[in-house]
């Protein structure tokens, strides 16, 4: 048995940051969680939340740090699940190495990474754990967790996952499908594998290529000259993604491990997981920052070296929004980075052959942003579903929840605030890492972090970080996490139809242009108590061939509440009353997008009264939800005529989802915004503003 670890020598933390802040109240916050949004505060004391409501029955002690987030969004700190710092690879060494990268992180609102370690081939698992401690433990600026890599096997190795996960504070390991020569594993391999990782209690990670065809074609593109960046792609194509994610899928069943597959970057490879879910296979899927960040269609080809990662950022334009889609109906629950980077110049040492190009990109400080950008304000993910995908879905699936991930009683004081009113320019000129590029350069981001607390300390402030090495800590993955191993997402495995405890997700609605290829499901899941509840809330997200929203141009600032209600709206909330959760934004299609109603309906019962009773009440009627883009556009062109309008949001109401069925049966959408005008329907929020622009809106409202 391997001793513990010889830690490097951890720097003193200074003075500022002892002291500062360890007792921290933020107030008039909303507070965001992955199943519920408030506006509240939220008090910390040495380095947990003590307190988290209306702040009415709370009395601030004397000496507290006051944050004052009014108009800000409070959500729980960022939890990178993919990794690379300090880390050799191609016969060179990463640019970030664990303070610069945790340095990063706390600057773009990620309080916890989880890193890799990586053993050579025929070296011991113990040994190289031992030595990812110490390249770590005096450097990290932020908390942090490993995964361990199997990059060989034997019966050596098999024992060392047991030590691991019993002294180690390890519960995931990752095999390469790829990489061949290097850290593949065959599939025989692969079945001992995921059969220890279900033996232990621990989870099963893949990197999923087909590294047997990849090293033909790479041998093919070669020999026919092919030796610039573009090879890289060609060489490793979706199929040649989607089938190792198919076959990790049917060797993890065979021995019911689940299976979490990192890196998915293609729009086949997610496809793939979803119908593996939709059979019940316990399997959990992982995009990058970059996937949905980038494609590679608008990158100069001298630029596409810089580029490489793998599998790769796919050339299709379109590959970004699907993985969103994806991602917000819970085919896929995580956000990565898989910060892996390099400079120009260790870049170039594959300019003449792409095979040697050193694979990875940067994404650990703009990973939050860029979600956030593609996701939120684009319309097609909710804060609450942000919450999810970049925080509590790892934090669920690795077992560190609610001590992570959740803004909770007793949860770690890792909070971020987000200044929805804020935008920031991603660039390697004022990026906190060590590379001298940027993939996201120039990318105009809304909402951006004006606060980042680490357990307890303010670490970042107006824009102004202050870190010491060695100030995170290492946190221990436990083992048979409830989420994944007593649930598998549901009830019993299999009892109900829960879709990664996503409540009131009505998968009977279209979802994709290919039918046959999605099984519907009728009823509505029921929700998970306890620890194995999943991120229960989503916006549903666009199907495809829908118009493409990404290069949205609307602010986020426009979907927080006001102090009040505007002079010229009438907003009523009348029986259905307040509800603590955020209903979905959007169904089968995105906001101001029309979708077909599947459900029955009773058009004759109170919901659908009220509905017609709130439009005949007013001249103008909008069915809204506030923090929707595009119901902010509606808005904005009544206030332009100076109309005053009564606008219903939903998602203060219970009976949210019955007032969109209603909805859906009389107009053809249950998407907002709905807007009525003398009691006839006239379109979504891009309806409005074509009328606006052509003149007619004036004609109609007077």
């Amino acid at each position: 048995m391997s001793e513990q670890p010889t830690k490097a020598p951890v720097k003193k933390v200074p003075i500022h940051l002892q002291s500062a802040q360890n007792r921290v109240y933020i107030k008039k916050g909303k507070i965001v969680n992955h199943d519920s949004i408030q506006n509240g505060d939220v008090y910390i004391e040495d380095g947990k939340v003590r307190y988290v409501g209306n702040g009415q029955d709370f009395v601030v002690p004397g000496g507290v740090k006051v944050i004052d987030a009014a108009g800000k969004y409070v959500l729980p700190g960022g939890i990178d699940p993919h990794t690379h710092l300090d880390f050799n690879f191609g016969g060179t060494t990463t640019a970030d190495d664990f303070y610069q990268g945790t340095k990063a992180a706390i600057a773009g609102g990620t309080t916890t990474i989880l890193d890799f370690v990586i053993p050579q081939k025929g070296q011991s698992l113990l040994e190289a754990y031992d030595e990812w401690r110490v390249k770590a433990d005096g450097k990290v600026c932020c908390d942090y967790g490993f995964h361990v890599a199997i990059t060989w096997w034997s019966k050596s190795v098999s024992d060392e996952m047991g030590i691991l996960c019993k002294e180690r504070g390890v519960n995931s390991f990752k095999v390469f499908m790829a990489y061949k020569g290097l850290f593949m594993l065959n599939d025989s391999e692969l079945f001992e594998v995921f059969e220890r990782c279900k033996e232990l209690g621990a989870i099963a990670q893949v990197h999923a290529e087909n590294g047997d065809i990849i090293a033909k074609n790479v041998k093919k593109l070669l020999d026919q000259g092919i030796t610039g960046p573009e090879g890289h792609e060609l060489s490793r194509t979706e199929e040649v993604e989607a089938e190792a994610v198919n076959r990790a899928c049917v060797i993890a069943h065979q021995v019911a491990a689940p299976l979490y597959i990192t890196r998915i970057t293609s729009k086949l490879s997610a496809e793939t997981i979803m119908r593996a879910r939709r059979r019940g296979i316990n399997v959990y899927g992982e995009t990058l920052a970059s996937s949905i960040g980038c494609s590679l269609r608008s990158v100069k080809d001298k630029n596409k070296l810089y580029f490489i990662t793998s599998p790769p950022i796919r050339n299709d334009p379109e590959t970004p929004r699907a993985l969103l889609k994806h991602l917000a109906i819970d085919d896929l629950q995580t956000t990565g980075s898989d910060n892996c980077t390099f400079n120009k110049e260790q870049k170039e040492l594959g300019k003449n052959d792409f095979s040697k190009i050193p694979n990875g990109v940067n994404g650990v400080e703009d990973r939050m942003s860029v979600v956030w950008e593609k996701g939120v304000v684009s319309g097609l993910l909710d804060p609450q579903r942000f919450v999810a995908v970049t925080s509590t879905n790892a934090a669920k699936i690795f077992g560190i929840y609610p001590q992570k991930g959740r803004i909770a009683v007793g949860s770690d004081a890792d909070i971020v605030i987000w200044n929805g009113q804020a935008t920031r320019v991603i660039s390697a000129k004022t990026h906190h890492q060590a590379c001298d590029f940027n993939i996201f350069e120039g990318l105009q981001c809304h909402g951006v972090p004006e606060y980042v607390i680490v357990r307890g300390k303010i670490s970042l402030e107006d824009g102004n970080l202050r870190v010491a090495e060695g100030q995170g800590q290492f946190i221990p993955t436990p083992l048979k996490p409830a989420f994944v191993y007593e649930t598998n997402g549901v009830k019993n495995n299999h009892d109900v139809d829960d879709h990664n405890g996503l409540e009131n997700l009505k998968l009977e609605e279209e979802l994709t242009e290919a039918e046959d290829l999605h099984p519907r499901f009728v009823e509505p899941p029921q929700s998970v108590s306890g620890a194995s509840q999943a991120s229960c809330h989503t916006a549903r997200g666009m199907v495809p061939g829908s118009r493409n929203l990404q290069q949205s141009s609307f602010s986020i600032s426009e979907e927080l509440d006001k102090d009040g209600p505007r002079a010229c709206i009438r907003v009523r909330a009348p029986p259905g009353g307040r509800s603590s959760q955020l209903c979905s934004c959007t169904q089968s299609k995105v906001m101001g997008i029309g979708s077909s109603s599947r459900v029955s309906v009773n058009m004759n019962g109170p919901v659908a009264e009220f509905v017609k009773q709130t439009i005949a009440s007013d001249k103008i009627v909008i069915f809204s939800k506030s923090y929707c883009p595009y119901c902010t556009t509606a808005k904005k062109q009544f206030e332009k005529l100076n109309k005053a309008f009564t606008c219903i949001e939903l998602e203060n109401r219970d009976d949210c989802n019955e007032i969109q069925d209603v909805l859906g049966q009389m107009t053809g959408a249950r998407s907002v915004p709905r807007v009525f005008i003398d009691g006839k329907f006239i379109g979504g929020g891009d309806d409005v503003k074509r009328l606006y622009n052509n003149g007619e809106l004036q004609r109609l409202v007077e």
